[in-house]
């Protein structure tokens, strides 16, 4: 989403770097050029310019001009104005504790909560109350999604669709126009069912009118929801922060969710909202799954934008797909020299349980700097049905695998034999490049270094 801010900072960066010594003018010039790429990027004008200014003053202090690395200096004080500007002020979540508790995140208490779900049509308001409920879910919770959407045909089906998919109980009132007397119901309902999150998904528009702000006051006054979270489509820019401004002043939102952040739209408003209303970015929609909904990270983000990747992010995924069992297991048949096709193959399944590579590659410092990081997924397909055509005994021992056999098995799926060469040549790097690895480990493990896990 940010690729063309963050392309113009990083080159702005670079240029800053060359220089020896900085002075008033070598600042001034690439601020300059910050503060448009933060225009173009739809960040709001009060907003940019109110950033450079700060940047600005400390950028112009004594211990910045006069440092030995005063390029990095700069970008330093840019990251941490960036984080700042994004970040509800919350400490970043340390390494030895990577996954950030819902609980830290939304205001739950221990009796039944409430969660107003608001936003205008088109902003993935219905779709991301699922997201937030599966999220909930796996925490432990026990949600009910209620359907307070009594104008948009479609939207009870859209919800109790979602609600099969998650596998999680859906509250609805067909035909009844009046929505307090909905919620009262699903109020009861919960108490019976014994639910302890109650989200309710509540009706958009096309654009903020009197008739829904009231109605959703009502609601609001009825339920005294703990959070009041406001869905918008990073994609708006401009008028997304507008929005923002009208809901909050309207119901006085407690944060915010951010969608369709994996589009190609300039991000200004992920730089703008929490500036311009005082609330947090609480979520983000990173995809159309049901799993695509990740907890916002100022400082991952900034870092991300900066081209310094994200590390922790990147563990987090792997953490979340990677069984730790067969982790090991993989790592004493690197130590013993024993990898086969069959692991390669099952590691290209979890390499895909991180989504697409491209995204991951995105998260390693320096990645932004790759011009092209689109990677085909259809090689990763053609791989795998290559080492599937094979036998067992083939998968286990690839040396026995002769030119009739790399012939039928290139029949098998769909491929060339030379193709079944290139695997097998890619395999054996593959395993070349494990056993020095391997090896190096074991050097660093004499000489008293950390033996990597």
């Amino acid at each position: 989403m940010f690729e063309t801010l963050s392309n113009k900072l990083q080159k702005v960066f670079k240029d800053l770097r060359g220089y020896g010594k900085l002075t008033e003018k070598n600042v001034a010039d690439a601020l300059r050029e910050v503060r448009v790429a933060l225009l173009e990027a739809d960040v709001n004008y009060k907003v940019a310019k109110d950033f450079i200014e700060r940047v600005k003053t400390k950028a112009l202090g004594q211990e910045v001009l006069q440092s030995v690395t005063p390029g990095q200096q700069i970008v330093k004080i840019v990251h941490d104005e960036l984080v700042a500007l994004m970040s509800d002020g919350s400490a970043s979540v340390p390494l030895a504790n990577l996954s950030k508790p819902i609980n830290s995140i939304l205001q739950l208490s221990d009796t039944p909560s409430f969660l107003m779900m608001v936003g205008l049509h088109g902003s993935g308001k219905t779709t991301t109350t699922g997201k937030l409920a599966r999220q909930l879910a796996k925490s432990g919770k026990k949600p009910l999604l209620v359907a307070c959407d009594v104008y948009r045909p479609a939207a009870v089906d859209q919800l109790e669709t979602l609600g099969k998919q998650l596998n999680l109980p859906v509250f609805s009132k067909r035909g009844e126009t009046d929505v307090l007397k909905i919620c009262r119901a699903a109020l009861d309902h919960a108490k019976e069912q014994g639910r302890d999150v109650l989200l309710f998904d509540t009706a958009g528009r096309l654009q903020i009118d009197e008739t829904l702000v009231q109605e959703l006051v009502r609601m609001r006054d009825l339920l005294q929801p703990q959070e009041i979270l406001l869905v918008a489509d990073a994609a708006l820019g401009q008028e997304a922060v507008s929005v923002a401004e009208h809901f909050d002043k309207a119901l006085g939102i407690t944060g915010i969710i951010l969608t369709k952040l994996d589009g190609d739209a300039r991000g200004g408003a992920a730089l703008s909202m929490k500036a311009v209303t005082g609330k947090p970015i609480k979520f983000v929609g990173v995809g159309e799954k049901l799993d695509e909904l990740e907890p916002f990270h100022a400082d991952r983000m900034v870092s991300r934008i900066l081209g310094m990747g994200d590390i922790v992010g990147l563990v987090e995924k792997a953490q979340e797909s990677f069984d730790i069992a067969e982790a090991q297991k993989m790592q004493q048949k690197i130590e013993k020299q024993e990898l086969n096709l069959e692991d390669f193959l099952q590691q290209m399944e979890q390499m895909q349980k991180l989504g697409p590579l491209e995204n991951i590659l995105k998260m390693l410092p320096g990645a932004g700097q790759i011009k092209d990081l689109n990677i085909d997924q259809k090689e990763l397909l053609h791989v795998k049905a290559m080492v599937q055509s094979m036998t067992t005994k083939e998968r286990r021992h690839p040396e026995i695998i002769n030119e009739s056999r790399r012939r039928r098995i290139a029949r098998g799926s769909g491929m060339k034999p030379v193709d079944v060469s290139r695997l097998l040549k890619q395999f054996y790097q593959m395993k070349d490049m494990m056993k020095q690895m391997s090896k190096m480990q074991k050097r660093m493990g004499r000489m008293g270094g950390m033996k990597l896990r």
